[in-house]
């Protein structure tokens, strides 16, 4: 056969040039990773490695597959094969299948030519609308340039020249990547917002206007301030595209910067490093924390670091970089747990809650609530009243605004009645999470109750874990630990909570948002 090229865990069929192609996959490649559309046949924007996996080419070991391009199809289906979930797709431009390559040439040949007629190659280029700007790369980019003593006035002019190539290749327009620029030196200075500019030739005047500030090089301070400020919705920021800062530095940084990779990972920040000029042996002593580049980046697996040896005749990295920065389904810090949740409430309306410890519950349902992102692409709550009866109060799909659920948990009106707990979290397993399974959202029931159940929680918490539901149990006054303990997701003792009275619901608040937020990242990694 013919040499194989070796490619990477992301490389996606619309990453290769021929028809037909043999790669290698590496080993080991962590399976979130892929991104994965369809069964048998793949959409291009398919993870290569991944479609392999799946189809069982090959394993995790790694391998030579076959590429086959295949012309585009509607409706890629979503099948869970070989620990990879693929994806629903409604249509895509092109796709491919993937073959072992061992011997397997005819065999391949022909499959290929039996699912569908090969493509023909190079289709003419759309004239790209000037103003729009290039569609296919939704982003919202900060460029946080380093103004600091350690790179000088010159190179800091030659960053300010590779910032600019890579701007106009990104294609800013109206419907395309728009972009800022934040200056770190001693004190952060956003330069300006993403919403100052939408045209490639105003940016570039923008950059060629910047004047060096030095300093010290605190990017940590920059990195936070950058995540925390840059990104409003009155700056600019558009919902549903990825937020993404490309940190520039020159050397290393001053100030500690693994704190704002984790203050930039909360907001939903994709965290890219360019790092030019590494610390050499002799420097090392100098820097505060060797592992800085990995503390800082969204994710620590190769994509989110970038290196280039010096700021001259750094034109060949421009691409590479503008790639990156367009391939959304790689930005895996768009998922937040603030965005990325379904949360179902289960409250006990039995007798003895009584009317006014009822508000108090459905005050502390409003207060979680109120802490996640809720639209229609973002984060969902539902909400089940129980007694022996069960009553969803409302679906994850009925409100898609937080004033629409907050209005709607005020509105639930007190039941009053006897506690079947376990027939109760069986109802909304299958009828309040049943119709969010295939979702893209991680699920959660918060079950929330006063007193002993008449019948086993036991059987129906473990189903709903087993559906892959993650189980927060709020026990008051007479609910017995033991309920409480056999119905939480492990580990049990993070996922129980108990208070005697009504009124210390309140101060549960906070440690039930963080640890949705913490299963939520817990399951990412």
């Amino acid at each position: 056969s013919l040499a194989s090229t070796a490619i990477a865990c992301f490389t996606r069929g619309l990453d290769l040039k021929k028809e037909t192609e043999d790669v290698l996959c590496p080993a080991n490649c962590p399976l979130w990773q892929f991104y994965v559309f369809g069964d048998g046949v793949y959409a291009s924007l398919s993870s290569i490695c991944g479609a392999a996996i799946h189809s069982g080419v090959i394993t995790n070991a790694g391998g030579a597959v076959r590429v086959q391009t295949l012309p585009g199809q509607e409706n890629y289906s979503a099948v869970n094969a070989n620990g990879i979930q693929s994806q629903v797709l409604t249509r895509w431009a092109s796709s491919f299948s993937v073959t072992r390559t061992k011997n397997t040439a005819l065999e391949a040949v022909g499959r290929s030519v039996s699912t569908a007629r090969p493509s023909t190659g190079k289709r003419p280029k759309k004239p790209l609308d000037k103003k729009a700007g290039n569609k296919d790369c939704k982003a919202d980019i900060a460029f946080l340039i380093d103004g600091s003593y350690n790179i000088g006035q010159r190179r800091f002019n030659l960053q300010k020249n590779f910032v600019g190539k890579v701007a106009v290749m990104l294609g800013i327009g109206t419907e395309g990547p728009h972009v800022g620029v934040v200056q770190a030196s001693e004190h952060p200075k956003i330069e300006f917002y993403l919403k100052n500019f939408t045209a490639a030739k105003e940016v570039l005047f923008a950059i060629k206007e910047l004047g060096f500030r030095g300093g010290n090089s605190n990017t940590g301070k920059a990195l936070k301030h950058t995540a925390q400020k840059f990104f409003s919705l009155e700056n600019g920021a558009r919902k549903g595209i990825p937020k993404i800062i490309v940190v520039f530095l020159d050397g290393w940084p001053s100030d500690d910067i693994e704190e704002a990779g984790i203050v930039a990972r909360e907001f939903g920040v994709n965290v890219f490093i360019v790092s030019v000029a590494k610390p050499t042996t002799e420097e090392l002593g100098m820097v505060q924390d060797i592992a800085f580049v990995d503390k800082a980046v969204c994710r620590n697996n190769g994509f989110f670091s970038y290196q280039m040896p010096t700021w001259f005749g750094t034109t060949k990295y421009v691409k590479p970089l503008v790639q990156k920065l367009c391939s959304h389904e790689q930005m895996l810090c768009s998922k937040t747990c603030y965005n990325s949740v379904n949360i179902g409430f289960l409250i006990d309306g039995s007798s003895s809650v009584g009317d006014s410890n009822f508000r108090l519950v459905l005050e502390f349902i409003s207060n979680v609530a109120k802490a996640f992102e809720i639209s229609d692409i973002g984060s969902k709550i539902a909400a089940v009243q129980f007694t022996y009866d069960q009553r969803t109060e409302f679906s994850f799909t009925d409100y898609t605004t937080k004033e629409k659920v907050l209005s709607a948990i005020r509105n639930i009106r007190y039941m009053s009645g006897g506690t079947a707990t376990g027939d109760a979290i069986s109802f909304t397993t299958r009828n309040v999470f049943g119709p969010m399974k295939d979702g893209p959202n991680k699920n959660f029931l918060v079950v929330l109750t006063d007193g002993q159940s008449y019948d086993d929680v036991r059987g129906p918490a473990a189903a709903a874990q087993k559906a892959g539901i993650t189980v927060f149990s709020v026990g008051v006054a007479w609910a017995p630990l033991d309920d409480l303990k056999d119905m939480a997701s492990e580990p049990r003792e993070s996922h129980t909570f108990f208070t005697r009275e009504f009124t210390g619901l309140e101060q549960m608040v906070p440690d039930i948002i963080r640890g949705i937020c913490k299963d939520f990242l817990d399951s990412k990694q």
